[in-house]
């Protein structure tokens, strides 16, 4: 018998795995695909800090970057560049970010004036720039490299089991009903990402959960390296810690009489480079119980339009396109849920699981071992 059963392999199940490994247990973890498919590998492996909500969100991400910092030494995980750089567009957008910058919350964080922004980050248009705020906190994993390469250290140098190919059909704990027979564990945390219907339904419509669908985009490398992530002044509505401020109601007037088709299909610009150069950039969001899985020309078009005015019109070619889903619900930026004394159900709904999920993981394994 194992000690903990954890149903999903993606970055949150990880992230149980190696918060109970770490503890001496015995862990087993059960995932229906052949490898990570899901949105843990679809996303930018941009751990945010400055932006999070004050709370639990920000406290939680603090401790999650500790942890990716921790294996980039003992998994190899490679931090690729660190920071965030805020690139303001509009008066208003910096308004909002001077707010933030005077909140304890961003300690250590820099405003910038538009020469200094553009100093910064070579290739932007600074003519388009009212300014900046750099915070130093940041980090940019490979996600599709992150994910096999932490799998890799939890099987070798922790001992845990991997099950995956195999689909976890009903818990009756200690019993977990497989496809491919039954395992026994202690405990149990199911981490379904954005399966909602397959396990505990009842429970995950209680939050009011639903799917959100991303696009995202890889350009080829630009005449500049990125010395930090690059977001935009759409990006400052989508984050809790920006988005609670008052100046953000004054953004969102400008930015729904100027960008109303990027705001009405959820795009903002995230920007991160790869190893080899090249850039991850979205995204968008469209929300529904199964969106479709085609992605829509124009809203590339939207996210490659906002990256063109910050660059002064040079965009790369695109290499490649690809969409993803994941949990999102209002109100809620995760929860963890107990159908069972020895069972919790455990879903990011921000998207933010690369950037929290580590500390969540932590939390859950106190709670289910003391």
């Amino acid at each position: 018998m194992f000690d903990l059963a954890v149903v999903g392999a993606g970055i949150v199940g990880l992230a149980h795995a190696l918060a109970a490994a770490r503890r001496g247990l015995r862990v087993v973890v059960i995932d229906r695909d052949a490898q990570a498919n899901g949105a843990s590998i679809r996303n930018f492996g941009l751990v945010v800090v400055s932006g999070q909500e004050p709370g639990p969100s920000r406290k939680r991400a603090e401790r999650s970057r500790e942890v990716w910092l921790e294996l980039s030494e003992q998994a190899g995980i490679g931090i690729l560049h660190t920071g965030k750089l805020v690139a303001a567009q509009r008066p208003e957008a910096l308004d909002l970010l001077e707010a933030f910058h005077a909140l304890p919350e961003a300690d250590g964080c820099r405003m910038l004036t538009a020469r200094e922004t553009a100093a910064h980050q070579p290739g932007l248009d600074v003519s388009r720039l009212s300014g900046g705020f750099l915070s130093p906190f940041e980090l940019r994993v490979e996600s599709r490299e992150a994910l096999p390469k932490l799998t890799a250290f939890l099987a070798e140098r922790h001992g845990v089991t991997f099950r995956f190919g195999v689909a976890v059909t009903a818990i009756a704990p200690p019993a977990i009903e497989t496809s491919h027979g039954q395992i026994k564990a202690r405990r149990i945390a199911v981490c379904p990402g954005d399966d909602l219907v397959s396990l505990y339904p009842e429970r995950i419509r209680g939050y009011g959960v639903r799917r959100c669908k991303l696009q995202m985009l890889r350009l080829g490398p630009p005449r500049h390296r990125l010395r930090s992530a690059l977001v935009s002044d759409l990006s400052l509505l989508r984050y809790g810690g920006y988005a609670m401020l008052p100046q953000a109601t004054t953004l969102r007037d400008r930015l729904e009489r100027e960008a109303a088709p990027a705001l009405d299909n959820g795009v903002h610009l995230i920007v991160v480079q790869s190893q080899d150069g090249s850039l991850v950039i979205g995204d968008s969001h469209h929300y529904g119980p199964t969106p479709d899985p085609f992605a829509s020309e124009d809203v590339d078009a939207l996210i490659l339009a906002e990256f063109s005015r910050l660059f002064g019109g040079a965009v790369p070619p695109v290499v490649a396109r690809w969409t993803g889903t994941y949990a999102s619900a209002s109100g809620h930026a995760s929860f963890r849920d107990a159908p069972h004394d020895d069972v919790r159900v455990v879903m990011v709904t921000s998207g933010t699981g690369a950037s929290t999920g580590f500390a969540i993981g932590e939390e859950t394994i106190s709670d289910l071992f003391g």
